[in-house]
C-alpha cells in the first residue's frame, strides 16, 4: 500500500513530518504489519506534530523552553492588564504584580506560597480561607488582591510570635479543637478577630442589648457559636472549638471535654478477636 493511500491529501511538508517522526517506513507497516498500539502511537505523534505545524504556520512551535524561563518572567508574560499591589503580609512589605481579578487567597497561596489559608468552597461559605486584614477577619476567597493596597494582612503563618504559639493556638491543641485540620487556620484567625470584636463592644445577632454603649463584651457560649457560625468544621469539633475560645476569652482554665480511652481508670476498648 502506498503512502498516499494511507494518508491522502498530504502536503509536501506534512509528508516530510511523517518521514521524520515514523520509526518505520509506511510501506513496511502495511506489508509486515506493526502492532496496533505502536502504530496508533506513531500516528498520534504525527497528527499532533502536523496540527502544531499548521497552527504555528510552519514556524518553531515553542519560542523558548519553559525550563529556561524564570518564574517572574512567566508571571509577567501571562498577565494581561496587570496591576501592582503593595501591602503587608505578616509584618513584611510585599509588592505583587497580579491580574486585577486575582483573589487574595490565590495571591497568598500561589504568589507568596503561604498555603496555610485553605481553599474550601471558594464561594465564601465555609470560612477555611479566613485571614485578618487591619484587625478584622475577611474571607480571602471573596477579596480581590487589588483592594488590599496599603493594608496589613495576617495569615495563620503570622499568628505565632518568636516561636511561641498564640494563646488561641495553644487552646485549640489543649481542647482538641481540630481533627483533620483543614478548617483550622480559618477557625483560629476567625477566633482571634472575634475576641477583638468583643473588646470593641461589637454586637452580634444574639447580643441581649444592642443599645448599650460599646464596651468589652463577655461572650457566652451562645455568642461564640453565633460569631463563629461562618466557619464550618466538617469533622464536627464544635464543642471543643467553643471550649478553646471560651478559655482564652475568659482567661480562666476550662477542663477538656475529651479524654483518651483508658484515661482516669475509664474502661478501655478491647479487641473482640
Amino acid at each position: 500500500m502506498q503512502e498516499e493511500s494511507l494518508f491522502p491529501d498530504l502536503t509536501n511538508d506534512e509528508k516530510k513530518l511523517i518521514e521524520d517522526f515514523l520509526s518505520e517506513d509506511v510501506n513496511e507497516l502495511s506489508d509486515f504489519g506493526a502492532k496496533r498500539r505502536e502504530f496508533l502511537k506513531q500516528v498520534s505523534t504525527v497528527a499532533g506534530a502536523m496540527f502544531a505545524y499548521q497552527l504555528m504556520g510552519g514556524q518553531e512551535v515553542f519560542a523558548h523552553s519553559f525550563n529556561q524561563t524564570t518564574g517572574d518572567e512567566i508571571n509577567h508574560a501571562n498577565i494581561e492588564n496587570g496591576i501592582t499591589v503593595a501591602f503587608k503580609v505578616n509584618g513584611l512589605q510585599k509588592t505583587l504584580e497580579v491580574d486585577p481579578r486575582m483573589t487574595l487567597l490565590d495571591a497568598l497561596r500561589e504568589k507568596l506560597l503561604l498555603t496555610g489559608s485553605k481553599k474550601g468552597c471558594d464561594h465564601g461559605q465555609c470560612g477555611a480561607c479566613t485571614v485578618i486584614a487591619d484587625g478584622r477577619r475577611i474571607l480571602s476567597c471573596l477579596t480581590l488582591t487589588a483592594t488590599c493596597e496599603g493594608k496589613s494582612i495576617v495569615t495563620i503563618e503570622g499568628i505565632s510570635k518568636n516561636g511561641q504559639l498564640h494563646p488561641v493556638q495553644a487552646a485549640f491543641i489543649k481542647h482538641d479543637g481540630f481533627q483533620c485540620g483543614y478548617c483550622t487556620p480559618g477557625q483560629i484567625c476567625s477566633a482571634i478577630a472575634l475576641m477583638n470584636e468583643a473588646k470593641n463592644g461589637e454586637v452580634s445577632f444574639v447580643t441581649a442589648d444592642v443599645r448599650v454603649k460599646a464596651r468589652p463584651l463577655q461572650l457566652s457560649d451562645e455568642e461564640i457559636r453565633e460569631r463563629m457560625s461562618g466557619n464550618i468544621c466538617r469533622c464536627g469539633a464544635y464543642p471543643n472549638i467553643i471550649a478553646a475560645i471560651r478559655e482564652v476569652h475568659s482567661g480562666k482554665n476550662v477542663a477538656e471535654l475529651w479524654k483518651f480511652a483508658g484515661e482516669n481508670n475509664q474502661t478501655q476498648f478491647k479487641s473482640s478477636v
